[in-house]
């Protein structure tokens, strides 16, 4: 073998190590957390318009990372920022409806997250007005549009363990889980502790969501759109319908961030992506799916 044969080698296993294999373990993470985390919450709130979003948390995590931005930190401390928002919003918005009792907790838990979510937006948006427009802004709106191109192996090493400490917990719960997609009265009636387990799978969820937003911006639709399709193929159970999702979710980020990197010249940001193939499919979902919801 000759000395430019072992270069040609050294460079093909350079762009594998550290472009490919971290892009494709990334859509494999990202999309099956933001699937795992939508099928739990849609199965918490017994509403097949849940996101993953539904307490705030990208919006959270979307705030913390324009800060990050805006006070010129490194990538890490931008995902650490973006991670802490995530959380720190979540737990807001839990507060906020632990007390305020005399109400049905399930509702007050959504409206305050759409409540403190809108906030936060409208916060990201002072950020922007505030940051440099040759310089933060683009790298704000770029991140908020969502993109893997820039995942290392080091963030995936960081990640994928926290996405596996919320994913144990709905495994672990999944049978309890599944009761209560039949009420919160009926769940008690057959021995479920309600408010622990609600804030079980509201941490969990919350956990992975946060942790893959963090490296990878905001994408939308799949943890919506995604335990659709899985309802539909496999039913309303939590037993199945968690897998699946997961799955489906990794094949269909899979796809999209294929179609990103080879659209054109400029990569497309897949959080663009995933809201133009998204919004047709869930309305496809809507007029045939509506039996499937269960």
């Amino acid at each position: 073998m000759t000395g430019d044969d072992m270069g040609t080698v050294t460079s093909g296993e350079i762009v594998f190590m550290r472009v490919r294999l971290p892009r494709v373990a990334a859509d494999i993470l990202v999309g099956a957390a933001l699937s795992g985390a939508g099928a739990a919450y849609q199965t918490l709130f017994r509403n097949p318009l849940v996101s993953p979003d539904i307490l705030g948390v990208a919006s959270g995590a979307g705030l913390g990372a324009v800060l990050g931005i805006l006070m010129s930190l490194s990538v890490a401390g931008i995902e650490a920022f973006a991670f802490l928002g995530g959380i720190a919003t979540v737990l807001l918005v839990y507060l906020i409806s632990a007390s305020l009792r005399g109400h049905d907790r399930t509702l007050v838990l959504v409206l305050s997250g759409v409540v403190i979510g809108a906030l936060a937006g409208a916060c990201i948006s002072l950020v922007k007005i505030l940051a440099d427009p040759y310089d933060q802004l683009p790298a704000i709106t770029f991140w908020l549009l969502g993109s893997l191109a820039g995942i290392k192996l080091s963030d995936l090493a960081i990640t994928a363990p926290l996405v596996l400490l919320g994913v144990v917990p709905l495994v672990l719960e999944r049978w309890s889980i599944g009761v209560l997609s039949l009420g919160d009265d009926e769940a008690r009636s057959l021995g479920v502790d309600v408010g622990r387990l609600r804030a079980v799978v509201i941490s969990a969820a919350t956990l992975m969501t946060a942790s893959v937003v963090a490296i990878s911006g905001v994408i939308g639709w799949i943890g919506l759109m995604m335990p659709h399709v899985a309802r539909m193929l496999v039913g309303p159970n939590f037993n199945r319908l968690l897998p699946a999702s997961m799955l489906l979710g990794t094949a269909f980020l899979l796809i999209v961030d294929t179609l990103a990197r080879s659209l054109g010249r400029v990569e497309t940001p897949v959080g663009i992506l995933t809201a133009v193939l998204g919004a047709p499919f869930f309305l496809w979902l809507l007029a045939r799916g509506r039996r499937a919801w269960g």
